[in-house]
């Protein structure tokens, strides 16, 4: 574990430095405010005024300038500055997420590209993806990258609207500004400032509780 005290002289602060796990190597700007039980690993560099939350792991990572990560797992990735990460997100290695992007709680990336303004806020799973600029994932999204033998990559293009609970399909492509209703299972491309509606419709079968007790 490397020395502390170099950091404390450069600007850093530490919440409880008796917590916190630092490896050689570790590279760390100004400003960042370290807080409990986080650990710090391998070929890490981390930006100045970085907020690293409590029990967050950070492996062979490069952390840009003015990042929130609260209680989660990078590694082996790069985020972009003014992003927030967490809580309890997981980035998976060979991700690389630009600036100003919002991965929120229980959201899982793995092997993919997210662009800059993006947001993934709560409970979704991308990997094996290309995500454009400004795109909002609904609650609940799975890019379904495995068929039970080879991984596929989706295609998300900027300013498209992924609806609450959208399956992609991989591999398939969402076009510039279009829209996926919530519910939906992508399978077919989605063209350019279209909306796909890819779900059963509704049928209420009344008394069905009274007939059936």
């Amino acid at each position: 574990m490397t020395d502390i005290k170099k950091f404390k002289d450069n600007g850093v602060v530490f919440v409880d430095e008796r917590s916190v796990w630092i490896e050689d190597g570790v590279e760390i700007g100004k400003g960042t405010v370290i807080e409990p039980n986080v650990y710090l690993k391998g070929d890490t560099v981390i930006g100045e005024n970085v907020t690293i939350g409590f029990c967050t792991e950070i492996v062979n990572s490069k952390i840009a300038d003015n990042v929130v990560i609260k209680h989660s797992v990078i590694t082996d990735s790069t985020i972009g500055e003014g992003t927030n990460v967490g809580p309890f997100a997981y980035v998976r290695p060979n991700c690389n997420v630009g600036k100003n992007v919002k991965i929120g709680d229980f959201v899982e990336i793995k092997n993919s590209n997210i662009d800059d303004g993006t947001k993934l806020a709560h409970l979704t799973y991308v990997g094996d993806a290309d995500v454009g600029k400004n795109i909002n994932f609904g609650c609940g999204t799975v890019v379904v990258n495995y068929d039970g033998k080879k991984k596929h990559r989706t295609i998300i293009e900027d300013n498209a609207f992924i609806g609450c609970n959208t399956n992609l399909v991989s591999p398939v492509k969402v076009g510039k500004n279009a829209y996926t209703a919530a519910g939906s299972t992508i399978t077919e491309d989605v063209p350019e400032n279209a909306l796909a509606i890819a779900r059963q419709r509704q049928c209420v079968k009344d008394d069905w509780v009274t007939k059936n007790k």
